[in-house]
């Protein structure tokens, strides 16, 4: 009995470490696909933003030929060397804002710039909370937004990534005469604030993960003052 338990033990060690190593193998085989599959939904987030995306649209091929990546600090100046797709927004969010390496994606039509995609990182009502909002040439009114959240309550705070929620942003402007103001959602839904350029209507039961997407804009937009006020004078001496 006790030479047939040795075997037994022998054999789960085996299966053990076979198992161990195909699974680290298939891991490692995985990576640069999951990786492109990472990379890939970042671009489509960012894109869509900015337009419609249809079924079958080469996503590489529309972000090679539109988007012009940079990496900015907090005073708006571009940080030559550094690569926006590899700045771990996460990990900059934790920093003082006047610390933050902070990507931008100009969305270019030639050398005439379209719209700015500005990621946006916060915290809402359990967790983190992340995104895109793009701005249309004036750098003020808002083109479009991409919400995504960790742990937001189903059907409440996690409407957020719903269409119907992001929609809301779309034409809202985030400065008054030259003051940056930002986007605030409301407390409370079913309300009209089409007339109201810097109030987007709320979520039914969810007050503190809008509360947590109002700080995570007022917060991002204060970092991107300094580069948008820099755009806005170069695109007034232009026109």
């Amino acid at each position: 009995m006790r030479q047939s338990n040795i075997y037994i033990i022998f054999y789960a060690v085996i299966i053990t470490i076979v198992s161990g190593g195909l699974l680290a193998f298939a891991s490692q085989a995985l990576k640069p696909l999951q990786d492109a599959n990472v990379e890939l939904e970042r671009k489509k987030n960012i894109l869509s933003t900015v337009m419609s995306l249809k079924e079958g649209d080469n996503i590489n091929e529309i972000y090679a030929s539109r988007v012009k990546e940079l990496v900015i600090d907090f005073n708006g100046n571009v940080k030559d060397g550094q690569k926006a797709s590899e700045i771990d927004v996460a990990k900059e969010y934790k920093k003082a804002p006047q610390e933050r390496l902070l990507p931008v994606y100009e969305f270019r039509d030639s050398e005439k710039l379209n719209n700015v995609v500005l990621p946006v990182y916060g915290f809402g009502l359990w967790n983190d909370i992340w995104g895109f909002v793009a701005l249309q040439q004036d750098l003020n009114t808002i083109q479009g937004v991409s919400f995504q959240h960790k742990g937001e309550t189903p059907g409440l705070g996690a409407r957020i990534v719903s269409d119907e929620i992001q929609d809301r942003f779309k034409g809202k402007s985030i400065f008054d005469n030259d003051v940056l103001q930002s986007v605030f959602m409301q407390k409370g839904e079913g309300f009209d604030y089409s007339n109201e350029p810097h109030k987007v209507d709320g979520m039914s039961g969810a007050t503190l993960t809008a509360k947590g997407v109002n700080n995570m804009l007022q917060d991002y937009f204060n970092c991107y003052l300094n580069y948008l006020k820099k755009n806005q004078q170069n695109l007034s001496s232009t026109l």
